[in-house]
C-alpha cells in the first residue's frame, strides 16, 4: 500500500499540548471499576499499544478517550480539552464493529462514514470529502473493492474498510481496538505500515492489543494496564519478566527463559450484546 496525497489537512496542534492526559481517573460499568486511579501522558505523533489482560480496562480506557464512557473521578483531556470537546478530531474504531453484515452497504460508503462528523446535518459530501475516500481506500489496498458489499468481504477486507473509514476522516489521534487481531501478517504488517505513517505526520495512535509480539515489533510506546497502569514506556517493557508478572499476574507461564500469556483473546471489559469476531482463519472455515 502507498500512501496517495491528502486532499485535506487538519491544521497541527501545537507540539506541547499533549494527545491524551488522563489524571486519576476510576470508572466501570455498574458499580464495578474498570480502571482505577489512572494517570497517563502521551504525547503527539506516539505509536502507542495498550497491552494488558482481558478485562483489564483497556477498552474502557479507550472508551474515556473517546468520550463514549464518562469517568466516575478524575480528569481526561484529549487534544489539550476536555474529552468529548474535540470529537471530530478523533476516530475511533472498536474492536468488534456492530454491523448487521447483511444490510447492503458498500465498501465506499463504509469509508464515506468517517466524513460524516465534519459535514454536519445539512451538508452533501462534496468533491473534497469524495477525494478523501478515495485516498483513504487507496491506502489500506481497497479501492479495487470499493463497491462489492461489507458482507462479501474477509475479515482482513473488513478491518481495512473500517480503517479507511478513519483515515478519511483525517482525524489528529486514532483510538483503535485490536486493529489487527486474527488477520493475516501480510495484512498485519500493511496496517502496521501505515499507522506508522500516520504518526510520522504527526497524528497520534493508541491501540490496544493481546499480541505483545506485534506490540515490540510495531510499536514505539508500550502501556502495561491492569485496571492501573503497571508501567509506561519503549516497547521493550513488553519483555521485560517483571512488568509482565505484575501486569498479567496468575495468566503468565514462564516456560525457562520465555513468558506465555494464558488469556482469553475474546473477553472485554464490558459485554455488548451482538458482538462478532471475525478472523481470517474463521473465514476460511466457512
Amino acid at each position: 500500500m502507498t500512501a496517495a496525497p491528502r486532499p485535506d489537512e487538519q491544521a497541527a496542534l501545537p507540539a506541547s499540548v499533549l494527545a491524551v492526559a488522563v489524571r486519576g481517573v476510576t470508572a466501570g460499568y455498574d458499580h464495578a471499576p474498570a480502571l482505577e486511579d489512572v494517570t497517563l501522558e502521551l504525547p503527539q505523533g506516539s505509536l502507542v499499544a495498550i497491552f494488558g489482560p482481558n478485562g483489564g480496562g483497556k477498552s474502557t480506557l479507550l472508551k474515556l478517550i473517546a468520550h463514549a464512557i464518562e469517568p466516575w473521578s478524575g480528569t481526561v483531556e484529549v487534544l489539550g480539552a476536555p474529552a468529548g470537546a474535540r470529537a471530530a478530531q478523533i476516530a475511533y474504531v472498536t474492536q468488534a464493529e456492530l454491523v448487521d453484515w447483511s444490510f447492503p452497504v458498500s465498501v465506499w460508503d463504509v469509508a464515506m462514514m468517517g466524513r460524516y462528523a465534519g459535514l454536519g446535518l445539512l451538508r452533501r459530501p462534496g468533491s473534497v470529502d469524495r477525494a478523501a475516500v478515495e485516498s483513504a481506500l487507496e491506502q489500506v489496498g481497497m479501492a479495487d473493492r470499493r463497491h462489492a458489499q461489507i458482507g462479501a468481504l474477509s475479515g482482513g477486507q473488513r478491518r481495512r474498510a473500517f480503517l479507511a473509514r478513519a483515515i478519511a476522516a483525517d482525524p489528529q489521534l486514532y483510538l483503535l481496538d485490536e486493529p489487527v487481531t486474527g488477520v493475516d501478517l501480510a495484512t498485519q504488517e500493511d496496517l502496521m505500515d501505515l499507522l506508522r505513517r500516520e504518526t510520522e505526520r504527526g497524528r497520534t495512535v493508541i491501540s490496544t492489543t493481546h499480541d505483545l509480539a506485534a506490540a515490540a515489533e510495531h510499536f514505539s510506546t508500550v502501556v502495561a494496564l491492569n485496571h492501573r497502569v503497571i508501567a509506561t514506556g519503549p516497547s521493550e517493557l513488553v519483555l521485560d519478566p517483571d512488568v509482565l508478572s505484575r501486569t498479567y499476574g496468575g495468566h503468565l507461564l514462564v516456560l525457562g527463559s520465555h513468558a506465555v500469556v494464558m488469556d482469553d483473546a475474546h473477553h472485554h471489559d464490558s459485554p455488548m450484546g451482538g458482538e462478532q469476531h471475525y478472523h481470517e482463519e474463521d473465514e476460511r472455515r466457512r
